[in-house]
């Protein structure tokens, strides 16, 4: 069975991925390695010895595993000089909401300044093709309106995290309008792209104040699983949804440098949107035991309750669309936190990637059609 959804377009392109010992970056590590790439990662130590990144022993196997701060400028581009990166994903922040009321200053450091070092890095290898920027839906100004937020929409934020993923992205526009301006691709041969995606799940991440680490801790430790926001409404999506999308965006943008360098969305359909309450109840329902209790806190930080995507551009500019429900999202994800104690995690996380690469809407013959 292919995990290539991309007609061999990654085999032996040499790739950078930022952030990759984190839960998105470690998963889209081991779909790229898989894929054929020369996998180059550059992050902190993963938080804890149960993380994705360490139980699939990913590091060992990519070309270069580089313990690093996005924060430090300087080492940033003598790693791109060192390697010579042809595409970037950058993944690494602070990505918590309630951690970034304990840490704004770091928060600002890490996901504007971090943002801004990996783009002057982009800039100055002559190596580099395409970057793709990974931020997140809540960059956007957020009134928590029915309808989701399309790409043109302005860019704001509450809290310090959500605001500092908002300045990201404007500093990501600027960058390109100065710097790497489409207009001039001849001059400078670099595409840039922005991708925000939504509430991201599935195994290997043990994150503190996320729904389904709280909800499998809870289950292991045979307590009720809390929740202090049960009616809040998310656009949930499995971690394969979104990386299929980055990947898909970047090869368009190699062939077609000057048509998609902008900012992108990458959520899940309307009927994926769901409350906390909700998906930690399919949780347990797959999971097979444990219990809800329900801790809401008048008083608690704020985080908006109702955030949505438009997905649309991604669906008919790309033909990129999601291909898991809600059920099968929450489904996968239980399966994970089930088996990864009895499994190869490796293998474990490859045979989902795998499992997703047949219900993916979007197969290379696809992809060859858009190009004939």
């Amino acid at each position: 069975m292919s995990i290539d959804l991309f007609d061999n377009f990654y085999k032996g392109k040499r790739v950078l991925v930022t952030g990759h010992t984190g839960f998105k970056g470690s998963w889209l590590s081991i779909w790229l390695h898989a894929l054929g790439a020369e996998v180059v990662g550059v992050g902190l130590e993963p938080a804890t010895e149960r993380d994705n990144f360490v139980l699939t022993g990913i590091g060992k196997r990519i070309k270069a595993d580089i313990r690093a701060d996005i924060r430090d400028g300087q080492r940033m581009k003598e790693i791109f000089e060192e390697f010579k990166p042809e595409i970037v994903f950058h993944l690494a922040a602070q990505p918590l909401v309630r951690l970034s009321y304990e840490i704004p200053v770091e928060t600002y450091q890490t996901n504007l300044m971090g943002t801004i070092n990996i783009l002057e890095a982009i800039r100055t290898t002559d190596s580099v093709k395409v970057g793709v920027m990974i931020t997140t839906d809540k960059c956007y100004e957020n009134k928590e309106q029915i309808w989701g937020y399309r790409e043109n929409e302005p860019m704001g934020g509450y809290d310090p995290y959500s605001s500092s993923k908002g300045a990201a992205e404007i500093a990501i526009s600027s960058w390109r309008r100065s710097f790497m301006n489409p207009d001039k691709y001849s001059e400078h041969g670099k595409s840039i792209a922005s991708v925000r995606a939504g509430n991201v799940i599935g195994g290997g991440d043990w994150a503190l104040d996320r729904i389904i680490p709280d909800c499998i801790r809870a289950l292991e430790g045979g307590v009720p699983i809390d929740i202090r926001s049960p009616r809040s409404v998310r656009p949930w999506q499995h971690v394969l949804e979104p990386l299929s999308g980055y990947l898909l965006l970047a090869m368009k943008m190699w062939e077609s440098p000057t048509d998609y360098c902008e900012g992108w969305n990458f959520g899940p359909r309307s009927e994926s949107i769901s409350t906390v309450w909700d998906v930690a109840s399919r949780v347990v329902e797959n999971y097979g035991s444990g219990s809800l209790r329900d801790l809401s806190d008048p008083n608690a930080l704020h985080e908006a309750s109702l955030l949505m995507l438009d997905i649309s551009k991604a669906k008919f500019r790309l033909g990129w669309e999601p291909s898991w429900t809600i059920n099968k999202t929450v489904e996968v994800t239980a399966r994970w936190y089930k088996d990864y104690k009895f499994k190869d995690v490796l293998q474990l996380c490859i045979d989902q990637v795998k499992e997703y690469v047949v219900d993916c809407p979007f197969h290379s013959k696809h992809i060859n059609n858009a190009k004939a």
